[in-house]
């Protein structure tokens, strides 16, 4: 299933999730523009949610039920981005992109491309995505989830870098 969706300039209030064929297919509701917090539902109502642990860079993913999904974690490398989900149970994911590339794969424990993301957004704009997942495992609005703690994550460090360089 292919997905688009998009943050927002500030970081709070709720966006559309489309499909394919430019149809609504849920929201991505940004909980706060002080946060990362999120809830991403389907046409149905909340799937998941996620956000950081306290005083962490991890990024927890929650059903709507309060039950724990998975963990992403980035992962440190010299010449790619690269990111591991941890969806318990259902297995260990890479999340990872060259240096400067700004299109992500999601492979499984053996090495199989299971979903893919790229980010469709310049420089200046806030970040818009597309998802292709292909997994079996994993529930297409969980990867939201994981691709918007991808975008967080990546805020995150650049921040950092950027107040350590002044």
């Amino acid at each position: 299933m292919q997905l688009y969706f998009r943050d927002n300039f500030f970081n709070a209030g709720s966006t559309e999730i489309m499909n394919a064929n430019q149809e609504r297919a849920g929201f991505l509701d940004l909980k706060s523009m002080f946060g990362s917090s999120l809830e991403v539902s389907d046409e149905y109502g909340l799937v998941c949610s996620g956000k950081f642990r306290m005083l962490t860079s991890r990024w927890d993913v929650t059903a709507a039920d309060g039950t724990h999904l998975g963990v992403l974690r980035g992962r440190f490398s010299f010449f790619s981005k690269k990111y591991e989900y941890d969806a318990g149970s259902r297995g260990l994911y890479d999340v990872s992109a060259p240096a400067f590339s700004q299109e992500y794969d999601v492979t499984d424990g053996a090495g199989r491309i299971v979903a893919s993301f790229r980010r469709t957004s310049g420089w200046f704009s806030s970040g818009a995505f597309v998802l292709d997942n292909q997994s079996e495992y994993l529930n297409t609005y969980e990867l939201v989830a994981v691709v918007m703690g991808v975008h967080a994550i990546n805020k995150r460090r650049n921040a950092a870098n950027s107040s350590s360089a002044t």
